[in-house]
C-alpha cells in the first residue's frame, strides 16, 4: 500500500513497474530462435481463428467503421474482408475475430488470458505503418519486426499473469491486453520510453473491466470482443502518447487513495516472478483441436477418448466424475440452462457432453441448433466437477504449466469405465512435435474454407519459407488476406 502524502503536490518518480515496460520493450534484444519460431506459428494460429470466425454473423456485424462511412483508404485492413480502417477501429476488429471463437492461444497462471489477443492492436498499427512508408518512401515494418513486438507483447501479458490475479478483484484479463498492447503500439508508433511510460500510466487509469460478462449468469456475447476493444483503447493510448504529447500520471499504480493499488488491488502492488525475457511465448498454449476454454481442453480429450466406449450407452449413465485444476472449478463448473454460444463454451460440463455423445467438439456445436438435443442438458446435470489438488499444484508449477483434467463414466448396472486422464494438451510446449502440424493443418483449412483458392496458395507459399516469410513487408503478407 502507498505511504505517499496524499497532501503533497509534489511530482513523484515514475512507478517502477512502468518504467520496467518501457526499458524492455525499449532496450531488450529478443536473440531466442525459439521464441520466433513460436511467434510464427501464433501468427497463422491467431490468422486462422480470425478467418474461422468469419463464419459467424454476431461476430462479422463488429468489423467494420464504428459508424457507417467512417473508413479510411489507405488506412489499416481487417483480414478476410474489405474494410480498409482507422487503426484504433482496425485493432478491435482484429482483436474481436481472433478471440470470438475461443480458439487462439492461451496463459494460465494466478491470471489467465490470451496473449495473441495483442495482434489486434500490434497487426493494425503495423499495416497502417506499413502502407503509410510504402505511399511516403519510407521502411515498412517486416514481417519479422511484428513476430518482435509480439514476442514482447506476450511477455508483459504473461509475466504479470504469473502472480498477480485480476479476477480475483473482479476484473477481466483483458486489461493486461491493454497494458501489453499500449506499451508495444506506443513504440511501434516511434515512442520514446517516456512516452512509452504516459501510455502505460493511462492505461492503468482507464482501471478494469469487470468480468461480469464471463460468468453466471450474466454470460454473454462481450466476452468476445473484450479484446478488441482493450487493442482499440491501447492503441489511442499509443497515438495520445506519441502525436498529440499527452501528460502522464507517473504515480498512477502507487498514488495513495487515487491509483490503481489502492482503488483496484486491495492495496496490493505487483509482483513478479522474473524478469521480462521471451519465456512466455516458448511456453505459450496452442488450442488446436478444440475451440474450448483452455482449462477444460485436456477434459476434452479425456471425453475423446472415451466416446466409442460410451457412447452406445448414453441412456444408461448415472454418473460422470470430472477432476479439474482448482481454476477450472471456479470458472468453468456451471448447472443449469445456459443461456447462449458465450455460456456453453465456458461449461466444463457441456465441453465433455458433446464429445462423450458425439465423438467431437466444434465450434458450430456451441450453437443453438446443437444446444436444444435434450441428451446434451441431460448428461450435464449427471456430471461431478471436483478439484484434484494434483491438477492444482501442477498447474502453477513454473517448469510443468499442466492443465490436468480427467473424466470416469459410471453406469447405472454397477459398471464404469477406466479414469481418463490427460496432464497437458497437445498445444503445449511437450507436445510441439506432435502438435505444430497440426496447427498448420487447422490453419490451412481456415484459410481454404474463407478466402479464395488464389489468396489461400500465395499464403500457403510464402508461409512454408520462414526466411522469406520474415523478410516479408507486413502490409505485403496482410495484403494476402483482403477480399
Amino acid at each position: 500500500m502507498s505511504t505517499q502524502d496524499i497532501r503533497s503536490a509534489k511530482r513523484p518518480d515514475p512507478d517502477l513497474p512502468m518504467v520496467d515496460v518501457a526499458d524492455y520493450v525499449v532496450d531488450y534484444p529478443i536473440d531466442s530462435t525459439e521464441a520466433y519460431d513460436t511467434a510464427r506459428y501464433m501468427l497463422l494460429d491467431s490468422l486462422a481463428t480470425a478467418m474461422m470466425a468469419m463464419k459467424f454473423p454476431e461476430c462479422v456485424k463488429h468489423l467494420g467503421p464504428v459508424v457507417p462511412g467512417a473508413t479510411l483508404p489507405g488506412g489499416a485492413r481487417v483480414p478476410g474482408t474489405s474494410h480498409e480502417l482507422d487503426p484504433a477501429q482496425a485493432a478491435f476488429a482484429i482483436g474481436t475475430q481472433i478471440r470470438w471463437l475461443d480458439f487462439n492461444d492461451t496463459w494460465l497462471a494466478a491470471e489467465w488470458g490470451h496473449p495473441s489477443d495483442n495482434l489486434g492492436a500490434i497487426l493494425a498499427v503495423a499495416d497502417w505503418l506499413g502502407r503509410k512508408a510504402e505511399r511516403e518512401g519510407g521502411q515498412a515494418p517486416s514481417l519479422r519486426d511484428v513476430l518482435g513486438h509480439a514476442i514482447k507483447a506476450h511477455e508483459i501479458q504473461g509475466c504479470y499473469a504469473l502472480r498477480n490475479s485480476f479476477n480475483r478483484v473482479g476484473q477481466d484479463h483483458v486489461i493486461l491486453v491493454r497494458l501489453a498492447s499500449t506499451a508495444v503500439a506506443t513504440a511501434m508508433l516511434g515512442g520514446n520510453k517516456e512516452q512509452i511510460v504516459t501510455a502505460v500510466s493511462h492505461s492503468w487509469i482507464d482501471n478494469g473491466a469487470l468480468r461480469t460478462y464471463r460468468h453466471a449468469p450474466n454470460t454473454g456475447p462481450r466476452k468476445s470482443w473484450a479484446a478488441g476493444d482493450a487493442c482499440r483503447r491501447a492503441v489511442i493510448h499509443a497515438i495520445n502518447a506519441v502525436y498529440r504529447g499527452v501528460a502522464g500520471y507517473p504515480s498512477a499504480l502507487s498514488a495513495k487513495t487515487w491509483g490503481y493499488y489502492d482503488v483496484a488491488f486491495k492495496g496490493k502492488a505487483f509482483e513478479f516472478e522474473r524478469p521480462f525475457g521471451s519465456y512466455v511465448m516458448e511456453n505459450i498454449l496452442f488450442k488446436i483441436s478444440f475451440p474450448a476454454e483452455f482449462h477444460a481442453q485436456t477434459a476434452v480429450e479425456c471425453a475423446m477418448k472415451l466416446h466409442a466406449e460410451v457412447a452406445g450407452r448414453i441412456e444408461q449413465i448415472d454418473r460422470v466424475a470430472i477432476e479439474t485444476q482448482e481454476a477450472g472449478a471456479r470458472i468453468i463448473d456451471k448447472t443449469g440452462p445456459l443461456a447462449n454460444y458465450a455460456d456453453r463454451d465456458h461449461c466444463i460440463q457441456y465441453m465433455v457432453a458433446v464429445p462423450l455423445i458425439f465423438g467431437r467438439l466444434t465450434a458450430a456445436d456451441y450453437n443453438d441448433d446443437v444446444a436444444a438435443d435434450p441428451r446434451i442438458d441431460a448428461l450435464r446435470e449427471k456430471m461431478v466437477v471436483s478439484e484434484n489438488p494434483q491438477f492444482t499444484r501442477d498447474y502453477y508449477d513454473p517448469d510443468k504449466r499442466y492443465i490436468g483434467n480427467s473424466v470416469q463414466v459410471f453406469f447405472k448396472d454397477g459398471t464404469s469405465t477406466g479414469k481418463v486422464s490427460v496432464d497437458y494438451p497437445i498445444g503445449h510446449r511437450k507436445r510441439r512435435a506432435e502438435g505444430i502440424p497440426a496447427l498448420l493443418e487447422k490453419f490451412e483449412a481456415a484459410m481454404r474454407g474463407h478466402l479464395p483458392k488464389h489468396k489461400v496458395e500465395a499464403i500457403l507459399e510464402v508461409t512454408r519459407d520462414p526466411a522469406k516469410l520474415d523478410a516479408m513487408p507486413i502490409q505485403h503478407f496482410l495484403g494476402l488476406f483482403t477480399l
